[in-house]
């Protein structure tokens, strides 16, 4: 019966969030971070490599929500080398979701825009350590929308 009322909680959270509505521009930000305190083995995932016009090397990260509508990302865990990280992340739902990292102490180091059906992108500056990547929408973490980040 918990379960239900769970339930219940999170769908009228995520039809107050619809019905906000959400913008269909794409955005781009920076955050720098104060780096993650904790070292950590290798997880899943494979950053691509890109080049900045000023010779400097980056990674990209690219998330997904799920595409059945599920509250979740296609991967639970990613690696990216550290420095300047582009999360793009795509979310081809209808229902708002964003991808935030957060330090292992907890502080937030930054997060693409509230999007539905569409894509937004952010780039932030990571240590060595271990993040986590979560939905900042109430209710899409807890509902398991997150995974662990590992910068080497």
């Amino acid at each position: 019966m918990k379960k239900v009322g769970a339930f219940l909680v999170l769908a009228i959270a995520a039809l107050a969030l619809v019905a906000c509505g959400s913008s269909s521009d794409s955005s781009s930000s920076t955050t720098e971070a104060s780096g993650g305190e904790s070292q950590a083995e290798q997880g899943g995932g494979a950053p691509k490599e890109s080049s900045s016009a000023s010779g400097g090397s980056g990674s990209t990260l690219e998330f997904e929500a799920d595409p059945n509508g599920e509250l979740a990302y296609t991967s639970t865990s990613e690696t990216a080398e550290a420095g300047k990280v582009t999360v793009e992340f795509k979310n081809p739902q209808a229902l708002t979701h964003d991808v935030a990292i957060e330090s292992s102490s907890g502080k937030e180091i930054g997060k693409t825009e509230l999007i539905a059906d569409g894509s937004d992108s952010t780039t932030v500056d990571l240590k060595p350590g271990t993040y986590t990547f979560y939905c900042s929408v109430p209710g899409h973490r807890e509902a398991g929308m997150e995974g662990t980040l590992t910068v080497k």
